[in-house]
């Protein structure tokens, strides 16, 4: 079979996140500035310049502690959803706050999730022993919850922890059926990392709902929509009683001066926004109708910035090959149990991009 002839050493070191250019470089026998990064979902836009003008305006505060309550940085978020800044708290990235997720949920009978889904869930809800429950979101037609969950019993003792748009397969919850698992879990994390890339009219997020129920949890990344995923920011909204629980279980000072002035100015980048939103509808078309027209690959419609892509050659094959031969490195969907090499996960890049990838999958996949 074609994938027992991959490097053992490689699959070892495989990686389980995108956007690992150091190991992709490997394989490529090239450099990490060479290589085309499809397998991490992050604008192509890149940095906002309102970013970079927050960065060089800001210098000078490396030399003093950030604030620890990070109270302007709560301010202009609250601005940005119209809520209290009470209910927002300040993360080293969406991954450092699923930590005090799951810490919050390992006190329940176990979670709820719905499978495939975000490797780092794993991690966190494994560092404190949770029980988990996992439901398929996988069907013959699309993506659907399993009606298996209507037969859960003892909820109220449970949580859900749920990602929408969901990764890795872009299926977006409608907010109407997320509202009914508020009075059936104890606890609901909205992880909506990739929700700023729909567009305001086309957005599902509950943010609203925050200060109406305490068991209600939405977790946010700014450095997804804004090219940032080197900085590390993001943030919780929530009840004010349990971020203060979290800000006192962490590190004091775990999110930098500059990542909160950059966070606070681009919430703010109106423009930079709308430039996003009008990229990525025609670019995510353009490469969804590309990749319909090999017969070994199917796309599936979905609501985010990548696309996933069912397969009948090895997914981690085509990977290697075009790191080998193009420098392009996608994300094979291995460390995704449910998915395995039958599918692979592409970002939507530039037109540019987009075609350099469709033109070298046309070498493997003619």
């Amino acid at each position: 079979m074609i994938i027992d002839n991959l490097n053992k050493k490689s699959n070892e070191a495989r990686p389980i996140h995108g956007g690992n250019r150091q190991w992709a470089a490997q394989i490529a026998g090239t450099n990490p500035e060479s290589i085309l990064d499809f397998s991490a979902s992050i604008n192509p836009l890149g940095i906002p310049k309102s970013a970079i003008a927050a960065i060089q305006s800001h210098l000078l505060d490396l030399s003093h502690y950030p604030d620890p309550r990070y109270t302007q940085f709560r301010e202009a978020i609250g601005e940005f959803h119209q809520i209290d800044p009470d209910y927002v708290l300040a993360g080293n990235g969406v991954s450092e706050l699923l930590t005090w997720v799951a810490r919050d949920l390992s006190h329940l009978s176990a979670t709820v999730i719905f499978t495939p889904t975000f490797t780092d869930y794993d991690r966190a809800l494994t560092a404190f022993d949770c029980q988990v429950e996992r439901f398929s979101l996988l069907s013959e037609n699309n993506f659907a919850v399993s009606s298996q969950l209507s037969q859960l019993t003892d909820t109220h003792n449970k949580g859900i922890l749920i990602n929408n748009p969901h990764n890795p397969t872009g299926y977006l919850f409608d907010r109407d059926r997320l509202l009914p698992y508020l009075d059936q879990f104890a606890l609901v994390v909205i992880d909506e990392a990739f929700m700023d890339f729909l567009t305001t009219d086309q957005q599902q997020s509950l943010i609203d709902l925050v200060p109406f129920h305490d068991n209600l949890v939405i977790l946010r990344s700014l450095t997804k929509f804004y090219s940032l995923p080197g900085l590390r920011i993001g943030y919780a909204i929530a009840h004010p009683q349990r971020l203060q629980r979290w800000q006192a279980w962490r590190d004091p000072w775990c999110v930098n001066s500059l990542a909160v002035a950059v966070g606070m100015a681009i919430v703010q980048d109106r423009e930079f926004q709308q430039q996003t939103w009008n990229w990525l509808a025609p670019a995510k078309s353009e490469l969804f109708n590309g990749l319909s027209q090999f017969a070994a690959l199917t796309p599936y419609p979905n609501a985010a910035n990548y696309l996933l892509v069912k397969t009948e050659v090895a997914g981690s094959y085509l990977q290697k090959r075009l790191l080998q031969k193009h420098q392009i490195l996608i994300r094979d969907c291995l460390s995704f149990p449910e998915l395995g090499d039958r599918y692979f996960r592409v970002a939507v890049k530039l037109k540019s991009e987009n075609q350099r990838l469709l033109e070298a999958l046309s070498m493997l996949c003619a």
